[in-house]
């Protein structure tokens, strides 16, 4: 017979605190992320205050050695972060105190910076409408031009024909098109096209370089786009050098010059690890300080607060600030190890190709680093999401050092899918006119080599480099031969 009943068990559960989970997000989050995160903390936080630079740390990464062990870095005294926290409770939002608004008590600081900081720029459709105000003295005129601005896709397109504008304006469609040809010259040029050829046209016009073979050209895309070089000659009776260069000056215009004008410009990466190479021939690693945020508690500030406090709400809030900001120095320096331990464990497994270049990648997983510097994949994946080192080869991703294995034939070593694909882009470009490669010799010339690979992946590689197949290939270089 069922009764219910009370029993008491005893279950042990991993519970991911918010300050654990505060502490893998910085740890996943870019240095661009930390260093706002960071900011908000020292307005919010009246304990925490900038520290001066400082050293920052340096770890060794010498060349590989018969030991993995002699190579690998300090072993961090404690890893809260090394566990995978995809199935564990979590206690709530981030930890955030309730009590007072904290901020700075020192507003000493010299905010004079912020009146010589650049405004931001008028965006296109504010660069527009001053165009036409300049432009256009009539009323009725700077009317169409609005309506015509108003119905502009971010393209540069428009789609709607002069003939429909004019009936919903009450307007000659002459009057409306002799308007938008006008607009056409505006900065910048082939914007208010209804087509790609007028776009690229009014361009080409402006530069005074629309004469009849450029328009025949003009008139023949659906040519340009299937490659077809040797109708295009025909249909615009020029040679194939004459061809190449006019197909060079087309793709030196703009097709879309409406598209990403509003956008900012983008900033450089700032890489999270610096590299060069050392003396004794190994390499040098250390965190950029320029990325590297640096923050201390002021624990003399927070001993006299806790001294003159009055009553016991304000000596809790002064304690749960005093635990915010220590968590949050604990886990700044951490992050920093670990982004450092990590790096050079990707260093030294790929010395190879910071010496002789991408040829001689390896094939990395998450897995072979994680065990090297003993912690979890999943803390591996966060340290090289979104962060960069600066290399002898350019500033890279710490995931591209990851790719996966191709076998190698007859049991011999694997090699990097990104090795492979340089290799194919390098056999393709060396390839002659008249010995044009099929992805089938691909395949063999690779196998001599020493990689097995499958055609369809030689195929899938090549697309997704955006090079053309074999017969296209072929038809292209006998036009220009």
């Amino acid at each position: 017979m069922l009764s219910p009943r009370l029993d008491l068990r005893q279950s042990q559960s991993l519970v991911m605190t918010p300050q654990l989970r505060q502490a893998i997000k910085l740890l996943q989050s870019s240095n661009l992320e930390v260093m706002a995160f960071v900011e908000e903390e020292l307005a919010r936080n009246p304990l925490l205050e900038a520290e001066e630079a400082r050293a920052v740390p340096v770890a060794e990464a010498p060349p590989p050695a018969d030991s993995a062990e002699a190579a690998r870095a300090e072993t961090l005294a404690e890893a809260p972060l090394d566990a995978d926290y995809s199935n564990v409770l979590d206690e709530g939002e981030a930890f955030r105190p309730s009590l007072g608004s904290g901020g700075r008590t020192d507003f000493a600081d010299d905010l004079s910076g912020i009146e010589e900081m650049p405004a931001a720029g008028p965006g296109l459709r504010e660069r527009l409408a001053e165009q036409i105000r300049l432009s256009f003295a009539a009323p009725r005129e700077r009317v169409i031009a609005a309506a015509l601005l108003a119905l502009v896709e971010p393209s540069g397109r428009l789609a709607l024909d002069s003939a429909r504008l004019a009936a919903r304006l009450g307007a000659a469609p002459e009057e409306v098109e002799r308007i938008r040809r006008a607009m056409q010259r505006f900065e910048p040029v082939g914007m208010f096209c209804r087509d790609l050829r007028e776009c690229l046209a009014v361009q080409l016009e402006e530069q005074g370089r629309l004469d009849p073979f450029m328009q025949r050209l003009l008139d023949h895309l659906d040519l340009l786009a299937r490659r077809d070089m040797k109708g295009l000659m025909a249909a615009c009776g020029v040679d194939a050098e004459e061809l190449a260069e006019m197909v060079a000056e087309l793709r030196r215009l703009d097709p879309k010059p409406g598209a990403g004008a509003d956008e900012a410009p983008l900033s450089p990466v700032q890489p999270d690890v610096l590299m060069r190479a050392s003396p004794d021939g190994g390499w040098v690693l250390e965190l950029n300080p320029e990325t590297l945020p640096r923050v201390l508690v002021n624990r003399g500030f927070a001993a006299r607060a806790l001294v003159q406090a009055k009553d016991k709400e304000q000596r809790g809030y002064l304690s749960e600030q005093l635990a915010s900001a220590n968590w949050l120095v604990k886990s700044l320096e951490q992050r920093a190890n670990t982004i450092l331990k990590v790096a050079g464990e990707i260093v030294r497994r790929q010395d190879a190709f910071f010496r002789h270049g991408v040829e001689h990648l390896r094939p990395l997983i998450l897995r072979d680093v994680a065990e090297a510097v003993e912690m979890h994949e999943s803390t591996v994946s966060r340290v090289t999401a979104n962060k960069y080192i600066a290399t002898p080869r350019g500033t890279l991703e710490l995931k591209y050092f990851f790719t996966t294995a191709i076998a190698g034939t007859a049991g011999g070593e694997s090699v990097s899918a990104e090795a492979v694909r340089h290799r194919i882009r390098a056999m393709i470009a060396a390839e002659p006119p008249e010995a044009v490669l099929s992805d089938d010799a691909i395949v063999a010339l690779l196998r001599k080599e020493g990689v097995d690979i499958a055609r369809r992946t030689v195929a899938k590689y090549r697309e997704a480099m955006r090079i053309p197949g074999s017969v296209q290939r072929r038809r292209e270089k006998a036009a220009t031969a």
